[in-house]
């Protein structure tokens, strides 16, 4: 197989905990994982000699190894000792450094492809091992669909599918700091931590507005405040007709979860129509389904 054309999905966090700070300066999370339908673009080329090529349609991300797909490639090819290399192309939709784990899913990907092109024969479970390597998401963006996510995020426990909807989203203006967002989070005695449990028993029960009602996510004490514009989308939504909104990981993305697709394409006009987010989109759940593993990532 000398070429690829992959897909790699973005990912919303239906609840998102932070239970304490670990010595090793991680913080333990408890968060419930969803992948959604948007993506980005990869094609992937073999080449004969040991190279990686990378190429994006946004001038200000990095073709080096500051890019997370590189990383992945370079991670197999030293491992491996692949003797070709790989020419990879990356159309970027879903939105940067916006807590929907878009560089993660991108090395995703990468590995996913890799381990096809070059037939290394591994895993799932072996890709996600190695995944973590590159970041705490990419064994997630491997696993893929709804998930339970412990540890630093790299604990991962499959779960029933969520139920479906119609799922907005919408990117600010605004750039927002992982690393800011955790050193300026206060786990006090006076948090109110997301119900976590409650959101398992709705996906289990597939009861979708329960789902809706027990989201939560714990960094926004710290986003809203600094960010206003966080507050005033959520509360686009919900006065659109969200059954909640909130914030996806360290943001500033924040998603809505609807009802039905009239409700949605109407809150979505909408907000197009203010200056509140520079990207919008309409998408929905995506669902792990019987797949071959060749088709995973189609």
């Amino acid at each position: 197989m000398k070429e690829l054309n992959l897909k790699a999905l973005a990912k919303i966090n239906l609840g998102l905990d932070v239970l304490r700070r670990r010595e090793d300066g991680y913080h333990q999370v408890r968060m419930v994982m969803q992948t959604v339908r948007l993506h980005d673009r990869i094609w992937m080329r073999k080449l004969p000699r040991q190279e990686i090529q990378v190429q994006t349609n946004l001038y200000y991300l990095p073709c080096n190894e500051n890019n997370l797909v590189y990383k992945a490639a370079k991670l197999l090819m030293e491992e491996f000792q692949i003797p070709g290399g790989v020419a990879i192309e990356l159309k970027k939709h879903i939105p940067v450094a916006a807590g929907m784990a878009g560089g993660s899913s991108d090395a995703a990907a990468v590995l996913f492809g890799m381990n096809l092109m070059y037939r290394l024969r591994l895993s799932r479970q072996q890709l996600m091992e190695r995944g973590v390597k590159i970041g705490a998401d990419v064994p997630y963006c491997i696993l893929r669909g709804t998930a339970l996510a412990e540890g630093i995020g790299e604990e991962l426990t499959p779960l029933p599918p969520a139920p479906r909807c119609p799922v907005l989203i919408a990117k600010p203006p605004i750039s927002v700091s992982t690393r800011f967002v955790y050193e300026n989070l206060k786990l006090d005695a006076d948090m109110v931590h997301p119900d976590i449990d409650g959101l398992l028993s709705a996906i289990s029960d597939q009861d979708a507005e329960q789902m809706a009602g027990c989201m939560g996510n714990v960094l926004e004490t710290v986003t809203i405040p600094h960010y206003p514009v966080i507050r005033e989308l959520k509360e686009h939504m919900l006065e659109h007709g969200a059954m909640n909104a909130l914030m996806s990981g360290s943001g500033p993305t924040v998603f809505g979860l609807f009802r039905d697709k009239k409700t949605a394409i109407a809150a979505m006009e909408n907000l197009r129509s203010r200056d509140l987010a520079r990207q919008v989109y309409l998408t929905d759940m995506y669902h792990n389904g019987r797949r071959s593993q060749d088709g995973a990532f189609s």
